[in-house]
């Protein structure tokens, strides 16, 4: 149990974080090449209105919305827990090199020319490249120190992230113009191409994802203390270890094959949230999850905002956001470390 403040005003900030959402859904839906009121967007939801508008609305900008959505509270809800599991503030699927795994599994798809067996094609083979990082990582922190420690694979991510990323550069310009355009421009991240079909498999996969982590939250503030208290509570720390890992990659690699590789989103919207709610993992991966919803859609928002016609990659729009947070802990962390 929690006291104090924390007891308060967590259901208050979780109630801001889904009314930010929420509102920030309504604004990304309105704006665009043609401006809506909001009343113009409320009528096109409810089948109401002008047909026109309503086609913006269903069939172009609301699945935008959605999958923006849904892709940020994955990768945050993701970061939230590989947080807990490796008791460091830098772990995220970007840094662990599972984000790099199922870029290229993606990427691999879109070079051969593998998206003509069908859309799903990508999601397996994202899947599968982010579980053969995962298989890497782990196989490198063993063969370090024989255990599963949380410095290793972190060490271990970083590594197999930095090989990954040269298979990338090798596919990239070995390929033809035409194919190595259609893979930067997935690559770079966006919600652009987003589908109700892309968006149902999406949802499907960061629910049950979500719900699988909120379940075992007990569990992971018991490893978020130290394996020795986890132990004494009856946490089977290795094996806990290992599903959080996997259920991390999978809500990674729905989120990449469907919007590219987006960075930074676990670990910058956990650490806005660390200290405004109560110290459990459940609240924090619930309230994760709703502000990197609300997040990814201001970032995809920003990034058709800020210079139209033109689009900003949704990658770089969060990398640029995320960098300097990365570049914060580090030196917070290496500052505390010395103290």
């Amino acid at each position: 149990m929690f006291s104090g403040s924390g007891a308060v005003r967590t259901p208050v900030v979780l109630g801001v974080l889904a009314g930010a959402c929420l509102l920030a859904m309504l604004v990304a839906i309105r704006v665009g090449s043609t401006a809506l009121t909001a009343h113009e967007v409320l009528d096109a939801l409810r089948g109401a209105g002008d047909a026109g508008v309503r086609a913006i609305v269903v069939d172009l900008r609301l699945p935008r919305v959605v999958q923006s959505a849904l892709v940020g509270a994955a990768l945050a809800a993701s970061g939230t827990a590989l947080q807990a599991l490796l008791r460091n503030p830098l772990a995220e699927p970007y840094v662990l090199g599972i984000s790099s795994g199922a870029a290229v599994g993606a990427v691999g798809t879109v070079v051969l020319g593998l998206t003509t067996f069908g859309a799903a094609t990508i999601g397996i083979t994202a899947l599968a490249g982010a579980l053969l990082a995962l298989v890497a990582v782990l196989a490198i922190a063993r063969a370090v120190g024989g255990a599963l420690d949380p410095r290793t694979l972190v060490l271990g991510g970083v590594i197999v992230s930095a090989f990954l990323n040269a298979l990338l550069l090798l596919a990239l310009v070995t390929t033809d113009l035409e194919r190595y355009r259609a893979a930067v421009f997935w690559l770079l991240g966006s919600n652009a191409g987003a589908t109700w079909t892309n968006i149902g498999g999406l949802a499907l996969v960061t629910v049950a994802g979500l719900a699988w982590l909120v379940a075992r939250g007990r569990a992971l503030d018991a490893l978020a203390i130290g394996e020795e208290t986890a132990h004494h509570l009856g946490v089977a720390a290795g094996r806990m270890r290992l599903e959080v890992l996997l259920v991390a990659s999978i809500l990674t690699a729905a989120s990449v094959s469907v919007a590219g590789a987006v960075g930074f989103v676990g670990l910058v919207v956990p650490h806005m949230l660390r200290f405004a709610i109560a110290p459990t993992q459940r609240v924090h991966l619930v309230a994760s999850a709703v502000g990197g919803a609300a997040f990814l859609v201001l970032a995809d928002l920003a990034g058709r905002a800020i210079a139209p016609p033109n689009e900003l990659p949704l990658g770089a729009v969060t990398a640029f956001l995320g960098a300097p947070v990365f570049a914060w802990l580090l030196v917070r962390g290496e500052r505390a470390r010395l103290a």
